[in-house]
């Protein structure tokens, strides 16, 4: 009987899937694929696993490789595809950095022959590993090509700031409430304080500090220690105590509890049993109450080189943790170990999604779900130094691609060394003024939507002109209605769209402004993978509303035209660089000059709701009434007279042509206040 290739593949998945589940069970794992991330996982396991990774440095194959390159002189681009892909996925850790190449190669057949999913992750891949003998910049394009759509494009929170500083009162748009808190003096010291970590109930913080010296007046050098801190009743943090029986003349630093907070895992430096620079050491609590019997993991944990920040899972028989060891792929690179009946298994790199040929550092396992936190300085998309990033598990040791917590915690610093409470509620973490290493504090910070481990639910979209379908720009903002969980804004993309991750089931406030048309407002609750596409009508530079319309020969606001003045209220608050112009018209019936003044009185009305009722600045605001002076038709019928009698709204941004000519003449009729004092500045009378 012969099969399909799509039958086989999908035979192969399962099998992959069954192994998957059979390793979990035998090592007393649960498998953590999130359904979220379900297509991803099969592209990841069926691809992206490497299983070479651990088993051999540098995997080469004479004969397929003649026959990659017999394909590639022919051009015969089609059978190279599956070739090469076979190749590739037999990749080792050395492969990556030397024969990036390939990987390059792969990823132009995949655009054209595989998933452009697929495509783009083979070109994170070249962009986080390549060293030598690549067109780095054909490789962006390559990129970027693909990725034009799905890139975050996050709105500078300065920016983001200063124009909900122009809505104040105005409710619908809120800035990010999180504030980044520093730990305060209880915790932090004029030294360097990092390395946070916290035992399950969250009550107990443990961190590391140079706050210590050691040695003599002569010879006095800092000496890195670990320090303990609990919640009182009150929810504050107690002064930080030495944990004593722990430190030692040598440095001690990046602890790690386990759930019943028996057991502590701690990086030791420069110590006699110590096989490298730095080891990971683990010591157990005793019946009183101190900490003793600390010992070594051993060679299979620990190298000759650096091996810190050591984070365990949730069954706690696997720890993550970072190592500068020969054989990774960068500087620094994530690495795990396990635990077996005769100790602790030989240690694992944990591949190359997770590691770049830069640093990776300060992996954290959060306590309930299946994310693994890092600090990296070589993943694509960084606020700063070092940002940290997030990332599922798929499959035993398999991981999503890294995504970037965003700017809410990213600063222009280094921010890394951090853990996450049980409840997802709060971040704490070290922060760095920009590069300054020496000026690490402990901070604590509302943990934003794009770190969050549920926000795993698409919330995708677009803004397009209804009148051309062309896609409008803008700022796209996020309220979670339901938990104040703060969601970084976004530009909208080149071609109108948006995405954002946000967690299921929760209610959400949607809102889109820009400067070519009124902001757009909806409140939803997400169901699943949501989809919300938007048409909005071009703003014309002169608006005229149906709704606004005076009683016969009277001045007075009336309800029904408020909702079109909030429109421009909002436009203006949104957008603090436009000024606006009303226009008021009558017919010509009646006294010319009764007719003047009516349309000047209906005109300052609705200036004055505008600047009265709303937080807009007068000065940005200008009133004047026409009378019958500028019909738009001749008046022959009732409907003409309709016509004509008006209200026009002109909506601009000022040339410095035009800001040099209001200085002398349209912001006398705006605001009288300014020309008093421009009056009084110029010893007029």
């Amino acid at each position: 009987m012969r099969y399909s290739h799509k039958y086989v593949l999908c035979v192969f998945i399962v099998w992959l899937l069954a192994l998957g589940h059979l390793q979990a069970w035998q090592r007393g794992k649960a498998p953590a694929i999130n359904p979220a991330d379900s297509a991803l996982g099969l592209t990841a396991m069926n691809i992206f696993a490497f299983p070479n990774i651990n088993k051999v440095r540098f995997y080469s194959n004479p004969k397929q490789k003649e026959k990659i390159r017999a394909l590639s002189k022919q051009q015969n681009w089609q059978e190279l595809y599956p070739v090469l892909r076979a190749y590739v996925g037999k990749f080792g850790i050395e492969n990556f950095y030397k024969e990036t190449y390939y990987l390059w190669r792969l990823a132009k057949l995949t655009e054209l022959y595989g998933s452009l999913e697929e495509a783009k992750l083979l070109y994170k891949l070249v962009l986080k590993h390549h060293r030598a003998d690549i067109d780095l910049r054909a490789v962006e394009l390559g990129y970027d090509s693909l990725d034009r759509l799905t890139g975050n494009l996050f709105v500078p929170l300065e920016y983001y700031y200063e124009l909900v500083e122009y809505r104040q009162e105005v409710d619908t748009l809120r800035p990010p409430r999180g504030v980044v808190l520093d730990m305060g003096p209880a915790i932090n010291a004029k030294a360097a304080d990092y390395g946070p970590t916290l035992s399950a109930n969250d009550r107990t913080l443990i961190f590391t500090s140079k706050r210590n010296y050691k040695g003599n007046a002569i010879d006095r050098r800092v000496n890195e220690d670990i320090f303990i801190s609990q919640l009182d009743q009150d929810d504050f943090w107690s002064t930080a105590r030495s944990l004593d029986q722990i430190n030692s003349l040598y440095n001690e630093g990046s602890a790690c509890l386990s759930k019943d907070g028996k057991t502590l895992y701690f990086a030791r430096c420069q110590s006699p049993d110590s096989y490298g620079n730095c080891d990971i050491f683990m010591a157990q609590l005793q019946q009183d109450s101190t900490w003793g019997n600390v010992r070594n993991l051993g060679p299979q944990v620990n190298s000759r080189g650096w091996d810190s920040h050591p984070t365990l899972t949730h069954s706690e028989d696997t720890l993550y943790f970072a190592s500068d060891r020969n054989g990774g792929f960068g500087l620094s690179d994530i690495w795990f170990s396990y635990k077996t009946k005769n100790g602790w298994a030989p240690a694992q790199n944990a591949g190359p999604i997770v590691n770049t040929r830069n640093n990776e550092v300060s992996p954290f396992y959060h306590p309930v779900y299946h994310v693994l936190y890092l600090s990296s300085n070589g993943h694509l998309l960084n606020f700063g130094e070092f940002d940290l990033f997030k990332c599922y598990r798929l499959s035993n040791n398999t991981w999503s691609e890294p995504k970037n917590i965003g700017p809410l915690v990213n600063g222009a610093g280094s921010e890394f060394y951090f853990t996450i409470d049980s409840k997802s509620r709060n971040i704490y973490y070290a922060r760095s003024v920009e590069n300054k290493m020496d000026l690490l504090d402990l901070y604590s910070f509302p943990l934003p939507m794009e770190a969050q481990p549920l926000a795993t639910t698409k919330l995708r979209g677009s803004l397009t002109d209804t009148l051309t379908g062309e896609p409008f720009q803008g700022i796209v903002s996020i309220i979670d209605l339901d938990n104040g969980i703060e969601v970084a804004p976004q530009y909208l993309r080149p071609d109108g769209s948006y995405e954002f991750d946000l967690i299921n089931n929760n209610k959400y406030l949607l809102i889109i402004q820009g400067s070519e048309f009124f902001r757009i407002e909806e409140v939803f609750t997400l169901k699943g993978d949501t989809v919300i596409e938007k048409r909005a009508e071009p703003l014309a530079s002169r608006i005229k509303f149906e709704s606004i319309a005076f009683e016969l020969g009277e001045s007075a606001l009336r309800p029904e035209m408020l909702d079109d003045l909030d429109k421009i209220v909002s436009f203006l608050l949104d957008n603090p660089d436009f000024r606006l112009r009303i226009a008021g018209h009558t017919d010509s019936n009646g006294d010319p000059e009764f007719n003047l003044e009516l349309s000047e009185q209906r005109a300052q009305a609705i200036r004055d709701y505008i600047v009265i009722f709303n937080p807009v600045e007068p000065w940005r605001v200008q009133a004047k009434g026409f009378g019958s002076q500028e019909p738009i038709v001749e008046e022959k019928t009732e409907e003409d007279r309709r016509l004509n009698r008006r209200v026009e709204f002109e909506i601009y941004r000022p040339t410095p042509e035009q800001l040099k000519k209001e200085e002398t003449e349209g912001y006398q009729v705006a605001n009288p206040e300014w020309d008093r004092a421009q009056k009084k500045k110029n010893n007029r009378p």
